[in-house]
């Protein structure tokens, strides 16, 4: 097998994270292998993963712009993109949109989880006396 990468890659296994469409999706990844301008890495669906996206890698605690060298059924080559320029900065509209969405998220997620919360706090009050979820009132005898 011929060797088109410009540098040597260092074997790795770290745990990634891919962010894509403004970072409302997302899916994690392992980085096995990782050079300065790119890396290989191992992921369940490849079909899913846009050309270009950022890989987030916690236990470096850094992000690399990123776009799709190859795909294949188990894994993807990236390049990373070059840090020439700082990227630009997101317009007001955008940031206060995303803001406005990840806020409705986590009131969402907080009720979701309230909800379970009391279902599971509930549960031995509920067998004694009161029907989950429907307000009614079981007959003791």
């Amino acid at each position: 097998m011929s060797e088109h990468r410009r540098e040597v890659r260092q074997r790795t296994f770290l745990k990634g994270r891919i962010l894509f469409n403004k970072g409302a999706s997302s899916m994690d990844c392992l980085v096995r292998d990782m050079s300065a301008s790119g890396a290989r890495l191992a992921l369940s669906e490849t079909t899913t993963l846009p050309e270009s996206f950022e890989l987030y890698i916690p236990q470096k605690d850094k992000t690399y712009r990123s776009t799709l060298a190859w795909r294949r059924a188990d894994g993807v080559g990236i390049a990373f993109a070059l840090e020439a320029a700082p990227p630009p900065a997101p317009a007001p509209a955008e940031d206060a949109t995303s803001l406005m969405a990840l806020m409705r998220r986590v009131s969402e997620l907080e009720a979701e989880n309230a909800a379970l919360r009391r279902l599971l706090m509930g549960a031995p009050v509920a067998a004694a006396g009161t029907a989950m979820g429907t307000g009614e009132t079981l007959n003791a005898g």
